[in-house]
């Protein structure tokens, strides 16, 4: 697991009248000024990645469908440089994942169903000066294979 990451187990409340899940709480440890929330659909066999932070911390929510959510720390201090860490989220393991900055992450579509994300962002984006900064998805320094490995 890389460094400072959190990962929230989300419980459903499920009743004959349907489902209710608190995503974020003031009370999580990770918990920071929201200044923006952004939501993003992407269909089956997509990837987007990767891009990283300087000033923002993310917090993902994967809502409907599956996303294969890979990270890779690039923080020069952190314990856990140049280490990747996989996260399964969505419908089928309902997790809320914090994001530090520095840390390079991006997301692959996973089964036949589009991924709707949200992600709350502690810093607003601001298009003439983005806080983003772009890796290709296959970059060979991170050497991630995001082809399904058959087991």
């Amino acid at each position: 697991m890389i460094q400072d990451v959190q990962i929230k187990k989300i419980i459903k409340h499920c009743d004959d009248r349907g489902s209710l899940a608190e995503i974020l709480k003031k009370s999580d440890t990770f918990f920071k000024k929201i200044k923006q929330t952004t939501y993003t659909e992407s269909y089956p066999e997509v990837i987007k990645a990767f891009h990283y932070h300087k000033k923002q911390d993310d917090i993902w929510f994967v809502a409907k469908g599956m996303a294969q959510i890979v990270l890779y720390d690039l923080r020069k201090r952190s314990k856990t440089k140049g280490e990747t860490q996989v996260i399964y989220a969505g419908e089928e393991n309902p997790v809320l994942v914090f994001i530090p900055r520095g840390v390079a992450h991006g997301y692959r579509v996973l089964g036949n169903q589009k991924v709707c994300l949200f992600y709350h962002t502690t810093e607003e984006y601001n298009s003439k000066k983005p806080d983003e900064f772009r890796i290709p998805y296959d970059d060979e320094e991170i050497g991630f294979n995001w082809t399904t490995q058959n087991k």
